[in-house]
């Protein structure tokens, strides 16, 4: 690459970066008039680095402008208590069973932190990354993921985008598009239906302009689905008694 290609690049990864650290912000913690303030002075959603093309993508994008277009400013002490229980009932209290963690979507049982926060946290590891309190908020958090994701596109190391492209494979996009579904069908409130369903176009564009600039094919659902299965352990032959081979005691 050229100078001028490295600095494109560059802004291009920052971009994402911002992008992702927005759209985890959404799922942080209850709307706000701060972070309400904050998404209009970026010209969210409109504002976002990454052009998003898709389909599913434009009725997310209309589905968020609508969204923050009806909500009061400053909110209503009505509105942000609607805000508020609809937060808790996605994020808290699991009463639409979305849960914002990826053990409960992938392990068998629904329960969470289960191997898939393990496999989540070794991801973190390769990058010296730790989540702050996993007790609180495990490893596998749909916003701790999302701000793992940032921190590659920001990492100069040159495995990191491979590496996001791989997490994305291996963990966010195996998951988080029922997420987006499931909230947007179940929640009160458009604005959370927008967010979930933004977050999960945002991430699957994602995923394919990483394997345009990777020069990879994205590989498949099934693909990948037979990459994460556990590996059988291989078969012990039993041993077959030789006289006089057997111990003398």
């Amino acid at each position: 690459m050229n100078t001028d290609e490295l600095e494109a690049l560059g802004e291009l990864r920052e971009a994402v970066a911002q992008d992702l650290l927005v759209l985890a912000a959404l799922h942080h913690t209850e709307l706000d008039d701060a972070l309400l303030a904050g998404l209009a002075e970026a010209g969210f959603p409109d504002g976002l680095g990454l052009r998003l093309l898709g389909e599913e993508s434009g009725r997310a994008l209309e589905l968020m402008r609508e969204a923050l277009a009806e909500l009061p400013r400053p909110l209503t002490p009505v509105m942000r208590d609607e805000l508020a229980a609809d937060y808790a009932a996605i994020y808290l209290t699991y009463a639409y069973q979305a849960s914002p963690y990826e053990s409960v979507w992938l392990d068998q049982e629904n329960l969470a932190m289960q191997a898939p926060m393990f496999q989540v946290r070794e991801f973190y590891r390769l990058f010296d990354l730790v989540a702050a309190d996993w007790r609180t908020r495990p490893d596998d958090h749909l916003v701790l993921e999302l701000q793992f994701l940032a921190a590659l596109f920001r990492d100069s190391h040159p495995q990191a985008l491979a590496e996001a492209a791989r997490f994305l494979d291996s963990h966010l996009l195996r998951w988080l598009p029922r997420f987006g579904q499931r909230v947007a069908a179940r929640c009160a409130t458009p604005f959370y239906a927008g967010a979930a369903r933004l977050s999960a176009a945002y991430c699957d564009e994602l995923r394919d302009l990483l394997a345009e600039m990777l020069g990879e094919a994205r590989p498949s659902a099934e693909e990948v689905e037979a990459r994460m299965r556990p590996r059988p352990a291989p078969t012990v032959a039993p041993v077959t008694f030789v006289p006089g081979l057997a111990p003398s005691w």
